[in-house]
């Protein structure tokens, strides 16, 4: 009944939310900000689209390392020992 999760079903627990949550960040900050305003004062040399693609897997890092937490922190812990009685 205990099975463990097998590594699969964690990895894809973690990707496959942080990717549609990316998805959708990336779509509502560059909704609000225009890339082309950064680049102008950036030294980077990227087009419009490499901006975006830069943007998404960075929101993709960020939601990524958030859903590996919630499943680190997921895990359950050890049962205690109740402790015993001094008398």
């Amino acid at each position: 009944m205990d099975q463990p999760i097998p590594l699969i079903q964690k990895v894809i627990c973690v990707l496959w939310p942080s990717f549609l949550t990316a998805s959708f960040a990336t779509v509502v900050f560059f909704t609000v900000f225009d890339p082309n305003d950064f680049l102008a004062y950036s030294g980077f040399d990227i087009s419009r689209l490499g901006a975006y693609t830069v943007g998404f897997f960075l929101f993709w890092l960020l939601t990524g390392s958030s859903c590996l937490l919630t499943l680190y922190f997921g895990k359950p812990c050890g049962i205690q020992k109740p402790p015993k009685d001094r008398d």
